[in-house]
């Protein structure tokens, strides 16, 4: 499985040549079940405990890790394809050390397997394997969110005139003013990272300064043409 590591969202980039934003009728998405403030403890910022949120593509879905963050429990949630999971680990944190551990549980009835892996200072999230019946090429992409700046998963598609369509899922924060996630073509295992920057107004530009899309409430969307000339739409709505 292709491990994606992302310390603070800094991902490889997409080129794109032009962008303009989608013009929508309906009033702002708002995800209900999703928090305002982030979770993460100020005790924890520099530390392999805390809160780790990610998305993933194999089929889409998100996931957070909470690492003893202000409890003794160590647990993660998933979300595939709209169906939960809670997984545990029965591997106890040790301060100053790396925190590696699988986490277990099940999903649709079928056992699900993930080993998560830290350095003890929080830094290189990652996946390093995963076992998800019916899912068998999934990617993750993880973060480590701290006290003073919430992260946000979105879930979302992207569609061209070549023709292709696929799978976009980001993660961003608003305070830090950065984005970057992964993107895969429809029927394909390889994927597409992506990152860029958020300005104040809510456009999100890759980095090589390229508006992508606009940010309005939890939905993001956006039209532009690639570098080979096709009209690309993104659309996506918080889930995390």
């Amino acid at each position: 499985m292709k491990k994606i590591i992302i310390p603070i969202l800094c991902i490889a980039t997409l080129t794109f040549t032009s962008c303009k934003k989608k013009d929508k009728d309906n009033p702002h998405y708002t995800c209900s079940s999703c928090v305002t403030q982030a979770e993460a403890l100020a005790a924890n910022d520099g530390s392999s405990k805390g809160v780790y949120k990610g998305i993933l593509i194999g089929s889409s879905g998100t996931i957070k890790f909470s690492i003893q963050n202000g409890t003794n429990d160590i647990t993660a949630t998933m979300v595939v394809d709209g169906v939960s999971a809670i997984l545990t680990s029965t591997v106890s944190w040790v301060s100053g050390q790396p925190y590696i551990a699988p986490f277990t549980g099940t999903l649709n009835g079928q056992a699900v397997s993930i080993t998560f892996s830290v350095q003890n200072n929080g830094s290189t999230p990652q996946i390093i394997s995963s076992n998800i019946p019916g899912h068998p090429n999934a990617v993750f992409t993880i973060i480590k969110e701290t006290s003073n700046a919430l992260v946000e998963g979105f879930e979302g598609t992207y569609s061209t005139t070549e023709p292709e369509t696929g799978t976009f899922n980001i993660l961003l924060s608003r305070p830090l003013g950065q984005w970057g996630g992964i993107s895969r073509e429809n029927g394909q295992t390889a994927t597409n990272d992506v990152s860029g920057t958020i300005t104040s107004s809510g456009d999100l530009f890759d980095d090589n300064n390229i508006k992508v899309a606009t940010l309005s409430g939890d939905d993001i969307d956006g039209t532009f043409t690639d570098n080979s000339g096709n009209t690309v739409t993104v659309d996506g709505k918080r889930t995390l």
